[in-house]
């Protein structure tokens, strides 16, 4: 008994000296509360729709109250119901003027789109129902996109840290120390291999997706490559700032976690940006911009970092060595 007692009472003295591990112990139940709490919703409540044509104003006070009118055009098309949708300001756009109603629904939002055809299904024959971008509602469509950026963090963050992590513990990072190279320049080289690999992954997914799901690929390629680069920076970033903040590669993977939890319940990927709190909703659309901030940030933090913990090691230059050496030849 009085061995099992010294042997508890060890455990929790490593236990209060790993601070982190405590930590993760106390933060990510807590975390997840909060996620779980305001994000795990599969029902969407609130559908923005748009209505266009003569009875615009007329329909928009007919609408079952699931349907948010956010737009009202008497003026409107059909067109212009279109490129709401295709823009993405709206789930659902009404077309009135003719008989049954038009419905278009915004297909690529999964989630929303199921819980707008199941609502304008009780219309029965007065609504008639158009699934856009999406006409059968097919999942693999929605999940194989989301499997794109999911393979680009996994191996931004959890690879990228794992590896630098090792290097320290190897021995090897510490070799940079005397070399004269910049921060930024060795994260960099640190980097581009894992940058190539994600990019062939993520090519390779993108054109099995097409080929064997048969998901349409009808936006711009350079816009999907440009958008795709930003956020591999960012989670490569993040996984270089990770390995910077810790010291073994079990810390790295805890640290990762913590980061990577939050990206993947709060993306879309499985509850429905439309049926999370606004308060947790906005963290799930981020335009390119606010993502380069992102990468600007991450990636200078990432650096400061690095700078810090090679600076103790690094040589003096030149300038430095100059007068020490003039001092040593007055002397002799």
């Amino acid at each position: 008994m009085l061995a099992m007692r010294a042997m508890i009472v060890k455990e929790f003295r490593e236990l209060a000296r790993d601070r982190r591990t405590l930590g993760m112990l106390i933060v990510m139940p807590l975390l997840l509360l909060v996620i779980f709490g305001y994000a795990a919703n599969f029902y969407v409540s609130s559908l923005k729709t748009a209505v266009v044509g003569p009875q615009a104003a007329q329909t928009a006070t007919m609408l079952p109250p699931i349907f948010d009118v956010t737009v009202t055009e008497p003026a409107g098309t059909q067109a212009d119901a279109e490129t709401l949708l295709r823009d993405n300001k709206v789930d659902v756009a009404v077309v009135t003027g003719k008989t049954p109603l038009l419905a278009l629904v915004n297909g690529s939002n999964l989630f929303a789109a199921q819980s707008a055809v199941a609502a304008l299904n009780k219309a029965g024959n007065q609504v008639k129902t158009q699934v856009l971008y999406n006409p059968d509602l097919k999942t693999s469509w929605v999940m194989v996109p989301a499997i794109i950026g999911l393979i680009l963090t996994f191996i931004g963050t959890i690879i990228t840290s794992i590896g630098m992590v090792r290097e320290r513990e190897a021995g090897t990072l510490e070799q940079l120390a005397v070399m004269p190279i910049r921060p930024s320049r060795v994260i960099l080289g640190k980097i581009a291999p894992y940058f190539l690999v994600a990019a062939i992954d993520m090519i390779i997914v993108t054109v099995l997706g097409i080929l064997l799901f048969s998901v349409p690929f009808n936006g711009n390629p350079f816009t999907f490559a440009l958008g795709a680069a930003i956020f591999l920076f960012v989670v490569l970033g993040l996984g270089v700032f990770i390995s910077t903040v810790s010291q073994t590669a079990g810390q790295a993977i805890q640290t990762a976690f913590f980061f990577l939890l939050p990206q993947i319940l709060l993306s879309g990927m499985i509850f429905p940006l439309e049926a999370m709190a606004a308060g947790v909703r906005w963290i799930g659309w981020l335009p390119f911009v606010v993502l380069t901030v992102m990468a600007v940030v991450v990636f200078t933090g990432a650096t400061l970092r690095f700078r810090r913990d090679l600076a103790p090691g690094r040589p003096a230059s030149p300038a430095d060595a100059e007068p020490a050496a003039t001092e040593t030849v007055g002397t002799a």
